[in-house]
């Protein structure tokens, strides 16, 4: 039986500051099959982001290991470009360079790569196209809108085909139009390209809509509070916000939450 794709086994994250000691994960552990797609959620202060930069190597685990296909990252010291290579990133905000063109932003990894070669060009195009961007692939950030915007931020991370995503709350700053939007088009990108996906989010009906299993965490300290398997069928539509058995799901994560932390979600 092959390796999880990516795997966290009792990982534990502590900031010392003149004042404290942050316990901002303790003892996390998460397996993530090739091709899955996990949503971590849980309130502000859990140590959802933590936990992604462990695994991108910006923050050093204080203790326990983190491994990707079996091979366990040498956290002490920056990961190797061949282990970076291998990901992609998406955070709330695209940070597009004003002074490029939509699409000239979306090739800056293959440009820092060096893999400009016609086939990687095409293949950048072509996701250009699947998410709807053709028509503003020669405007400058400033003339397209946020929609568009984080569109472009989410091909630019893919453009070098990494065989992981990690979006670290992607649309949290758009109205629930769009964000239910970008996340039907983000399920078909997913369908299309056969990535693995860790998805960070506050909202747990996006997390639901996403998601094959479900990480809840908890605060002071972070901790995994319990993983919720999502057994809605694919490929799944925005309709299935309105069933009985997505409302099911809501009620179970929400609950695992708890009340008080419930007011940090949605």
């Amino acid at each position: 039986m092959p390796a999880p794709k990516i795997e966290f086994r009792n990982v534990t994250k502590i900031f010392h500051t003149r004042s404290q000691t942050i316990v901002a994960v303790q003892d996390y552990s998460m397996q993530v099959e090739t091709g899955d797609f996990v949503s971590i959620i849980g309130p502000s202060g859990c140590g959802k982001s933590t936990l992604i930069r462990m695994l991108d190597g910006i923050i050093q685990p204080t203790s326990g290991e983190i491994l990707i296909d079996g091979q366990k990252l040498d956290t002490s010291r920056r990961l190797p470009r061949d282990i970076l290579r291998r990901m992609g990133f998406i955070f709330q905000k695209p940070n597009l360079l004003p002074w490029y063109t939509i699409r000239q932003n979306i090739a800056l990894p293959n440009k820092i790569m060096g893999k400009l070669t016609k086939e990687d060009e095409a293949y950048m195009d072509s996701l250009i196209d699947m998410v709807g961007l053709t028509h503003y692939r020669d405007a400058y950030p400033v003339e397209v809108s946020g929609g568009a915007l984080q569109r472009a931020g989410v091909v630019r991370a893919m453009v070098h085909k990494p065989e992981i995503l990690l979006m670290d709350e992607p649309f949290g700053a758009l109205d629930e139009m769009m964000r239910e939007q970008l996340d039907i088009e983000l399920l078909d990108i997913w369908k299309n390209l056969g990535i693995t996906i860790v998805f960070i989010t506050h909202n747990v009906e996006e997390a639901v809509l996403l998601s094959s299993s479900i990480y809840v965490m908890g605060t002071q300290p972070g901790r995994l509070l319990e993983r919720v398997e999502i057994g809605l069928p694919r490929p799944r539509e925005l309709g299935v916000i309105t069933t009985e058995r997505f409302a099911a799901y809501e009620r179970k994560l929400t609950g695992l939450i708890g009340k008080l932390e419930l007011k940090n979600i949605k």
